[in-house]
């Protein structure tokens, strides 16, 4: 038997330097003109029945046939501020430059249009830089984005940096393990998922601090002989 883990590299100062970086962002006290958001995405497959399923009553749990059909993969971008226990989950057909673009216009203009600068915690997917606002708007519009933003980026083999990345695996367990065959019906429930964790104001009490990394991740530092 074996899992599969994403181990950091050994002596890397690239890794620690990323490490410590969103680490020291997420020290910083509340700031509604500043607020820090933490981006993710991940994809679900759309899946629907061959046959009826048996549902779940008192004493019985429900029952799905092993059979089903694939409609394709949906995307899910998470945006979450684990200070303020907010969060929003997109869904989108697809996962590309544009599709990022959309959703950082929708952080700047529609989530915090009062905000200075929005702080966003991101991983290195090659889609994450704002050199994707150019794929999907004119070069005024994209400036003006790029602008309205302060990128921190989570180093190869952390992104349990993420906190974004807490949020998709709650909403995966409490919202995605059932059958989903349609995007309409995936938005409609990641809606209600991020309805109630919302009015709920569900945080992220986050307790690892660079002070810890340096303990406690010690071998990921490089040793420095005089």
């Amino acid at each position: 038997m074996s899992k599969q883990w994403c181990i950091p590299p050994q002596a890397n100062a690239e890794f620690v330097w990323k490490m410590e970086d969103v680490l020291e962002g997420y020290k910083r006290p509340y700031d509604p003109k500043r607020p820090v958001v933490c981006l993710d995405e991940t994809s679900k497959q759309l899946i629907g029945e061959v046959r009826t399923p048996v549902l779940a009553v008192p004493g019985q749990v429900a029952h799905y046939d092993c059979e089903y059909v694939r409609h394709g993969v949906a995307n899910l971008f998470m945006l979450f501020e684990p200070l303020a226990g907010q969060r929003d989950v997109e869904v989108t057909d697809r996962r590309t430059k544009k599709d990022y673009a959309q959703c950082l216009r929708k952080l700047s203009d529609r989530m915090y249009p009062d905000a200075e600068v929005v702080v966003v915690v991101q991983d290195n997917l090659n889609t994450h830089s704002p050199a994707s606002l150019y794929e999907a708007f004119e070069p005024a519009e994209a400036k003006r984005l790029a602008e309205r933003f302060e990128f921190h980026y989570t180093p190869k083999h952390g992104s349990w940096l993420d906190m974004a990345e807490i949020g998709l695996g709650i909403l995966g367990r409490q919202c995605l393990s059932q059958r989903i065959d349609n995007i309409e019906q995936l938005r409609r429930q990641t809606a209600a998922w991020e309805k109630q964790r919302d009015q709920a104001a569900v945080k992220v009490d986050w307790q690892f601090t660079t002070a810890d990394a340096r303990t406690k991740r010690k071998r990921l530092y490089p040793s420095i002989k005089e």
